[in-house]
């Protein structure tokens, strides 16, 4: 509890402005520190990327624990523009949310790639001769985006009005580190993985080895980011915030530079490819597998709009299997089969999931990030035929 001497001391803008919890995929949630001042020089660092305005109308789509709130609030306010606060229900009905951004005239959306596909899918079934959009820009974050999925909103809108942009950031590090442009040439290059370009200005981001040694170009080690966006700590947690937030060996004496986990790859231009989670790599029977490259291989499917990986529990055997979640691209139904045919045509045999299901959408988290935990099981019934087992070696073969 703050003390009263706490409570009329003058601010600085070292203090805290806020505390927000990461989701706790990786452990127990912490509580991340951000003082005033790291908001501050977010939207003066990423002024040089955009040029926002008080005739600009802006979302807030997100919850105020998801660090993508900060961005979205402070970006009008800050700039003079009108904030437009979203009703829950809208933001899980897209062509609610579509009718929205067209009759309120939004000029600055900020979206996760899996709610904007769904915005997409609404954006695609819009009868021709509809009042068109306000947009200047669509701002993508919080999950991995793929440009080849963009190809419909490119179809129609183009990718300058509204530009689109991605921008790879993480709650410890002031919403947004790194910035990239979404081009035509991107979206229709097939060996185009997911771009997040070069770090803000002020910012410093490594790609190194286990020995924080640089790695090459073209190679995969895991991002670290350096400069004055870092979070302050982890709200009482000190031993945590000294071993993720580590002295920086490359920079001034008494910098830090934040391990976030991720890993990225650095092209010969010098852009960085995000390249998934360290902690996202499954080991099933031997063999490491990153989801991301099956998700993008099903992806790929001309009868697919949307894809997901994960590994679930067996029962029983205490192994995990792969399983791929497919949403269909409008006016297809592709079967079962035919995607993990295309997968093992595409992908090492240890590679192809055991089993492949078809939803009509991809759960999403409050967040609008995809809700692993919402994925249903697979019904490997509903496909079988034959005799029902009737002894445990034969429940087993099952």
């Amino acid at each position: 509890d703050l003390t009263d001497a706490e409570r009329l001391s003058p601010l600085t803008p070292g203090d805290a402005a806020y505390v927000i919890h990461t989701s706790g995929s990786t452990g127990r949630p912490k509580g991340v520190v951000i003082p005033h001042s790291n908001v501050i020089r977010l939207f003066e660092t990423s002024a040089a990327h955009f040029a926002f305005g008080p005739d600009d109308v802006w979302t807030l789509f997100h919850s105020y624990a998801f660090d993508f709130s900060v961005w979205e609030i402070w970006g009008p306010l800050l700039h003079g523009g009108r904030l437009l606060i979203v009703p829950q229900t809208t933001t899980r009905s897209p062509a609610e949310f579509l009718e929205l951004l067209r009759t309120e005239q939004v000029t600055v959306l900020n979206q996760t790639p899996s709610a904007f596909l769904q915005l997409i899918t609404a954006d695609t079934d819009t009868p021709a001769g509809t009042d068109p959009l306000a947009l200047r820009y669509v701002i993508f974050g919080g999950e991995a985006l793929e440009p080849a999925h963009l190809r419909p909103w490119a179809q129609r809108h183009g990718t300058t009005s509204p530009a689109l942009v991605n921008m790879y950031g993480i709650t410890e590090t002031t919403v947004h580190v790194t910035h990239q442009q979404i081009t035509d040439t991107l979206i229709e290059d097939p060996s185009a993985r997911s771009l997040i370009g070069t770090p803000l200005p002020d910012l410093r981001v490594y790609v190194l080895d286990h020995c924080l040694k640089p790695v090459p170009p073209g190679r995969t080690g895991e991002m670290y980011v350096a400069g004055p966006g870092l979070a302050r700590d982890y709200l009482g947690r000190p031993a945590l915030t000294a071993g993720r937030f580590v002295a920086d060996p490359f920079g001034p004496p008494g910098t830090r530079m934040y391990r976030t986990g991720d890993l990225a790859r650095r092209t010969p231009e010098g852009t960085l490819e995000y390249a998934g989670r360290a902690d996202q790599q499954v080991k099933i029977r031997g063999f490491r597998i990153e989801p991301g490259e099956i998700e993008a291989a099903l992806a790929a499917h001309p009868a697919v709009a949307r894809a997901a990986v994960t590994a679930r529990q067996t029962q029983g055997a205490g192994d995990r299997m792969l399983v791929a979640y497919a949403v269909p691209a409008p006016g297809h139904q592709p079967a079962p089969a035919e995607l993990r045919a295309h997968l093992a045509t595409v992908l090492p045999e240890h590679m192809v999931p055991s089993a492949c299901v078809l939803l009509d959408a991809l759960p999403l988290t409050a967040n609008g990030k995809l809700d692993t935990k919402a994925l249903p099981a697979p019904d490997f019934t509903a496909e079988a035929g034959g005799q029902a087992p009737t002894t445990t070696a034969q429940t087993l073969v099952c």
